[in-house]
């Protein structure tokens, strides 16, 4: 299967690996995972996962990771970004797809059936995203973690929801609604050129941390969001009816509900109704 991992087949596409994956999150097993992968133990581990992945770092970054944790909090020293101001940007890198909300309020994913109401508990919010376009990025554990933001605006409160750590690789998809039962953090965008714009960080397997350090205040495009610790997870996008249009290029080859690559700062789609 493909992106798809050999440890995450095991957990969600066998009945014994299933069986195990409930007794590792009943008995927060992850806490433990955690804290070996921010000690320095864990270094060995983050030379291998370089070599293994393919990451590019330099060698005075490889040499500085103190722990597996850091390599994934690094920073990196430029990212270019697509700064016409009506093209929506991909605020990372990672794995895209694209979902139609429905009249009410619905969408599914990978056979797992969604009301924006419980994804972002709100149901008055919710139903203002009726007709909508629902984007998802799916960040592996190789990608930059950090995190930009798509245009100039202002930012609203950030709302926390605890929940799981499920993983969010396709086939978990299949097994779990993993995006409402995940632990995850959402603001209000007001932009300037797609208008109000719901951003949602979400948790994978054994990454809790969602950072992010800013709310009520103004934000610029490509600047800093903010960024996840230790391994894959994802960001969702909401927007209104009408406020965008992806590439016709890009929306051909998600119409049927595929992925593609995508990175940090991509122009992806621009403000406007989808014709």
């Amino acid at each position: 299967m493909k992106n798809t991992s050999r440890s995450v087949r095991f957990f969600y596409g066998t009945i014994a690996g299933r069986f195990l994956l409930k007794i590792f999150m009943k008995l927060r097993l992850d806490l433990i995972a955690v804290r070996f992968l921010c000690s320095s133990w864990s270094k060995p581990l983050a030379e291998w996962y370089i070599k293994h992945n393919n990451i590019t770092v330099t060698r005075e970054e490889k040499n500085g990771f103190r722990s597996f944790g850091e390599l994934f909090t690094r920073t990196r020293e430029s990212v270019r970004i697509d700064m016409t101001p009506d093209h929506l940007i991909s605020p990372c890198d990672g794995w895209l797809s694209e979902f139609r909300i429905n009249p009410d309020s619905c969408f599914s994913i990978k056979n797992s059936f969604y009301r924006v109401r419980d994804f972002l508990q709100d149901e008055a919010l919710a139903q203002t995203y009726q007709n909508g376009i629902c984007l998802i990025f799916r960040l592996c554990a190789s990608d930059y973690h950090h995190y930009c933001y798509i245009d100039d605006g202002f930012q609203g409160k950030n709302h926390y929801i605890p929940g799981m750590l499920h993983s969010v690789q396709p086939i978990a998809c299949e097994k779990y609604p993993v995006y409402t039962l995940n632990r995850r953090s959402w603001c209000l965008l007001e932009t300037e050129h797609f208008g109000p714009v719901i951003q949602c960080e979400i948790g994978a397997l054994i990454v809790g941390g969602i950072v992010n350090e800013k709310e009520n205040e103004r934000f610029y495009k490509g600047h800093e969001k903010g960024h996840f610790e230790l391994a894959g997870s994802t960001i969702v996008l909401l927007f209104k009816d009408g406020s965008i249009k992806i590439r016709p290029e890009l929306h051909e080859k998600l119409s049927d509900g595929s992925e593609i690559r995508v990175t940090q700062g991509e122009w992806i789609g621009t403000a406007g109704k989808n014709v």
